[in-house]
C-alpha cells in the first residue's frame, strides 16, 4: 500500500527555501561529486543544490532526490533515483511551480 502520510514536495532551488526542514522532492543536473556523499547539482532553474547523502554509484546525468530541505540550498536526500542522461528540465520545473501554487491541491 502507498504511504500518502508524508508526500514530499516538488521543488526547484527557488521554491525549497519555502519547505526548510519537510521531506522535499528535485530533480538535478549531476555537476561533480566530492566522494565524499556529497553532489552539487543544478536545479530545473537553472540554480545549484547542494545534495548531502549516500548516492548509488555511479550516477547518471540527471537524478531525482527525496529527502529533508536543508538551508543554504541543500537538501539531506533519503532516496536517489538515476533519471538517464536527458531531462526535460524545462517541463520538470513548470510542475514544480504549479505543485507549490494554484495547483497543489492536486499534488498532495
Amino acid at each position: 500500500m502507498l504511504d500518502t502520510s508524508n508526500p514530499a514536495v516538488l521543488v526547484n532551488a527557488d521554491l525549497i527555501r519555502m519547505h526548510i526542514g519537510r521531506r522535499v522532492r528535485a530533480a538535478i543536473q549531476v555537476i561533480r561529486s566530492d566522494g565524499s556523499g556529497s553532489v552539487i547539482g543544478k536545479s530545473t532553474d537553472e540554480q545549484q543544490l547542494v545534495i548531502k547523502g549516500h548516492p548509488p554509484a555511479p550516477l547518471t546525468t540527471f537524478v531525482e532526490v527525496i529527502g529533508v530541505a536543508g538551508s543554504n540550498q541543500s537538501i539531506e536526500a533519503e532516496i536517489w533515483t538515476n533519471l538517464g542522461d536527458n531531462l526535460d528540465t524545462a517541463s520538470y520545473d513548470s510542475i514544480c511551480k504549479l505543485a507549490n501554487g494554484e495547483f497543489k491541491h492536486m499534488f498532495y
